[in-house]
């Protein structure tokens, strides 16, 4: 048995696959079954709207990267949705936004989190 397996439960035989790998598995493995996350497709148009917002529009005035545009993004998107927002002294004194990773985000929030971004472009352009 490889050390890690992932299963991505579509078909019988794929959940049937992922009994017997539990079966066969030794003592001391872990199992954890969750939504799936993100696409490679989803993560390329999550980027190009970022690259898009940094190349034509401004925040107050300002001109931001992709990764700024993506943290006022996450961090709009889950006061949006009524999820915590987290911002904290950091180590300097500065104030730091920490924000949850978009490689982690599930199919469906990302999904949302890319609807939020293109409706705030349409609505301040």
């Amino acid at each position: 048995m490889s050390d890690k397996q992932s299963f991505v439960l579509v078909h019988a035989t794929a959940r049937n696959l992922a009994i017997e790998a539990v079966r066969n598995a030794p003592d001391g493995y872990v199992v954890e079954v969750k939504p799936k996350t993100r696409s490679l497709e989803q993560n390329a148009l999550l980027h190009a709207l970022l690259g898009e917002c940094a190349k034509t529009m401004k925040y107050h005035s300002k001109t931001l990267s992709i990764e700024q545009w993506k943290v006022l993004f996450v961090s709009a998107h889950n006061i949006v949705e009524g999820r915590p927002v987290q911002v904290i002294a950091g180590i300097e004194g500065e104030f730091v936004n920490i924000r949850e990773s978009t490689a982690k985000m599930t199919v469906k929030r990302l999904n949302s989190l890319i609807e939020y971004i293109q409706a705030w472009v349409a609505d301040n352009k």
